[in-house]
């Protein structure tokens, strides 16, 4: 059996954990959980029980408890958008995530935002960190500053020429504001799409609005940097006509300005200096296109967000939970410069405590969501969850008879359920079926979206 699992890349004793689970008699059932998780890597369990009766009469109609269940509890999806922890429902975010920013980009009546939208001006802008030293990198015109020529995913790119010039405090210092920084270069922007228009700031309210949506990429260096759909709608959001000044032009030209006026300054605490931070100077803004001849569109720039909607700065090289101490570092093998720059948020939490940098050394210092919104921008992540919470329960009510609340009288009927926490996680044996079960899942998914694909536009209408 061990030169089997090894053949196979799978380790002996897991190997033998995934058989003696296989023939337990609540495999089965134990598999369907799993399925209807999506193959979650690090499910949640749950011990509990549900009744529902007849709000009148009071009869049972129907009743569910976790005793009959695989070691007497339910698995549920974990929830985690990160892929490094939970591919399956990183994958779930991902496309959530996608469907909520193509909205915002070409309208989805289903989701509340009119297809009108499609002709307002936006644009996909991209504000990055300043320089805290020389890093080696691609360039497209010449060799990298140390004279080398490097290969594409080579190690050392995103590392300092010279690590004790580089400076780490103002490095995690900046991911760390990097929050302020957008909020600051919001108020901004709104202030220099005014005064471009030729408006005060309220009056600017009464005839226009800025929209947006965005997300956190971690550069190779570990700085943070955000890419944003900045749209111009009408006063009332989505539904409403922009003012015939709005433009592209005008919003690419106050992006810009907006950038180069923010700052966030940090005291001096100690050792440290006070220091002024503020974006970078490469602020890239390009026209978002509603078709294949324009050189950015709506669907790429969907899909771009989503991507990175479920990383962070695991990406670098760093670990995806956070330290409790400087000593637990060496229980990881960590790059060198990543390792200097959680270094660098321990030394400096003594002196920003409200800063809390040691909570987040893990994150190089970043404390923010990774993927915002502005409140018309779209619809909601939890829109989105619910719509399919309400389509498994319905699966649900049917599979057990059940009727539709909406065939039925209001408040005919009363659930009573009562749940508690029982634990989260796989066996090795559950955790290496899980990852099978996930791969088929997608495997299925994309095969059912290629064929969609290559029907006819009017048939996959219907679909």
């Amino acid at each position: 059996m061990a030169d089997a699992a090894t053949a196979c890349g799978t380790d002996p004793r897991t190997l033998v954990d995934a058989l003696r689970l296989a023939n337990d008699p609540g495999f089965e059932r134990w598999r369907e959980q799993v399925q209807r998780t999506g193959g979650c890597a690090d499910p949640i369990h749950l011990q509990g029980l549900t009744v529902t009766r007849d709000a009148k009469s009071g009869d049972v109609l129907c009743s569910y408890s976790t005793e009959g269940e695989p070691g007497g509890r339910l698995r549920v999806a974990c929830g985690n958008r990160r892929a490094s922890r939970c591919p399956s429902c990183a994958w779930t975010y991902a496309g959530d995530t996608f469907h909520l920013i193509r909205a915002g980009l070409t309208g989805d009546e289903r989701k509340d935002v009119p297809v009108a939208v499609r002709t307002h001006p936006k644009v996909f802008a991209t504000l990055t960190a300043p320089s805290f030293g020389p890093v080696h990198n691609r360039p497209d015109t010449g060799r990298c500053r140390c004279g080398r020529d490097h290969t594409e995913g080579a190690p050392e790119l995103g590392t300092p020429l010279d690590a004790d010039r580089y400076d780490y405090a103002t490095a995690v210092l900046w991911n760390n504001h990097a929050g302020d920084l957008w909020r600051r270069f919001t108020i901004y922007l709104r202030r220099e799409i005014a005064a471009r228009a030729g408006l005060s700031q309220s009056a600017m309210r009464e005839v226009c609005r800025v929209s947006f949506g965005k997300v956190a990429e971690y550069q190779k260096r570990g700085a943070v940097h955000f890419h944003a759909i900045v749209r111009l709608d009408g006063p009332g959001g989505p539904e409403d006509v922009p003012p015939s000044w709005a433009s592209v032009a005008l919003l690419d030209a106050a992006i810009h300005a907006a950038a180069v006026r923010v700052s966030v300054p940090v005291p001096a605490a100690g050792t440290h200096p006070a220091r002024e931070l503020r974006w970078g100077s490469q602020v890239d803004v390009r026209p978002i296109g509603s078709d294949d001849r324009q050189e950015l569109t709506e669907q790429a720039v969907a899909a771009y967000v989503a991507k990175y909607a479920t990383k962070a700065a695991e990406t670098t090289g760093t670990v995806d939970r956070r330290v409790g101490s400087r000593e637990a570092l060496d229980l990881f093998d960590l790059p060198a410069h990543t390792r200097r720059l959680i270094e660098a948020c321990f030394d400096l939490d003594p002196h920003y405590p409200d800063r809390k940098l040691r909570a987040w050394a893990h994150m190089l210092g970043f404390r923010g969501h990774f993927s915002t919104k502005s409140r018309r921008y779209s619809t909601t992540l939890g829109a989105l969850r619910q719509v399919r919470a309400d389509y498994r329960a319905r699966q649900e009510r049917r599979e057990r008879g059940l009727p539709d609340p909406d065939d039925t009288l209001e408040g005919s009927t009363l659930v009573l359920a009562h749940w508690t926490y029982a634990g989260h996680g796989h066996t090795p044996g559950e955790s290496w079926l899980a990852a099978t079960i996930a791969r088929d899942i997608r495997t299925n998914r994309d095969t059912a979206r290629e064929a969609l694909a290559d029907l006819p536009d009017d048939e996959a209408g219907e679909w």
